[in-house]
């Protein structure tokens, strides 16, 4: 299918979308006075009624670097206001992430944390011993929220929700004290949307940045099913500038572009963090784009519209990251290669999707 058509079948996708004012805490919204250094806002996220930091500790990021490394910058991002910390037993090669993390925490109270993961395998069987390796290398006896990972296809959802699904897993660890709060993370809307309408999930994992939004609606029926289920949405991505420009050489060995100008990065946060239901944003996986992340959610002012006008703007210049990923769901394409051979997530070419 044509780009063309698809961008034509998005049926008000490019309105101007709900923002909001959230509930805040740490500053108000008023621009800071010369000088000031502000504490990193916080937000309630959702029904769970935990109060985390809204910008998130990326997990991932962790690959990059050796374990001394590694723990500096979890101490770092704890100390400027980090307090969610995101991982994932497919981050990394062999769980490396996991691991590095588990002992990078050390020396942080617990209770001072919100320490979310995921597994990737839908089956029961699969997901046991996932969560069960992931508390070991966490070296925690629970994980506030515990997420089904990178759904792509309604099929996926069928196969978690049961019978023999991973959501019998997490449910029963629920129980037992394992698992506080439950949520899922999505590449592709009708997944997310066949998610939110299978089970009450606490919290959506989606890709909410102004490339996406502008360039294909991307989000927006999430955005609002979310907020009709009451559930909280946890925005992905939130600093992606798109692919590559085709004529650029990349800055970054890694499969799409952060924003780096930090005005840019300003309004990439401005815009995310004014979407309704949006509580908090997990960025791209290297360390000193977290810095600057941390930095621009501290200056959080509910977007204007000549921001989001020149958000508009740059977005019209940039790339989809999704779109092919979302035309071939769609449309109920089978897979035949991987959309991103150098992505991390290219982790669900398995069994009978391979």
């Amino acid at each position: 299918m044509k780009r063309r058509s698809f961008l034509a079948g998005v049926s008000g996708a490019l309105g101007t979308g709900v923002v909001g004012s959230q509930s805040i805490r740490g500053q108000d919204h008023e621009a800071p006075a010369a000088g000031e250094v502000r504490e990193l806002p916080r937000r309630v996220l959702g029904k769970t009624g935990a109060e985390i930091s809204v910008v998130g500790f990326p997990g991932l990021a962790l690959r990059h670097h050796e374990q001394k490394e590694c723990t500096e910058g979890i101490h770092k991002a704890f100390d400027q206001g980090v307090d969610y910390f995101d991982n994932a037993p497919a981050y990394g090669r062999d769980g490396e992430c996991e691991i590095k993390m588990g002992v990078g925490l050390q020396g942080i109270d617990r209770s001072k944390i919100y320490l979310s993961c995921k597994t990737r395998l839908y089956d029961k069987k699969g997901a046991q011993e996932e969560l069960d390796r992931s508390l070991k290398r966490f070296k925690t006896d629970y994980f506030d929220l515990y997420q089904l990972h990178c759904l792509r296809r309604p099929e996926e959802v069928e196969e978690a929700m049961g019978p023999g699904g991973a959501m019998e897993v997490i449910l029963k660890a629920q129980q037992d004290g394992k698992v506080k709060h439950i949520g899922f993370s999505a590449h592709t809307t009708k997944a997310a949307l066949a998610a939110m309408n299978a089970f009450p999930f606490d919290t959506c994992m989606f890709p909410i940045n102004f490339v996406e939004y502008y360039l294909i609606g991307f989000g927006k029926p999430v955005l609002k099913l979310a907020a009709e289920k009451d559930v909280a949405v946890i925005s992905i991505k939130p600093v992606s500038r798109g692919l590559w420009p085709e004529d650029q050489p990349r800055s970054r060995s890694w499969w799409y572009q952060p924003v780096e100008d930090d005005h840019e990065m300003l309004l990439a946060m401005r815009f995310v963090l004014s979407m309704e239901g949006v509580v908090t944003g997990i960025p791209i996986a290297f360390l000193d784009i977290l810095d600057k992340t941390i930095e621009a959610a501290r200056n959080f002012q509910p977007i204007t519209e000549d921001e989001t006008e020149q958000l508009r703007r740059l977005a019209a210049k940039c790339r989809s990251v999704f779109l092919r990923e979302e035309q071939q769901v769609a449309h109920n394409l089978p897979y035949d290669e991987p959309l991103y051979a150098d992505s991390p997530h290219e982790c669900h070419r398995r069994r009978h999707h391979v």
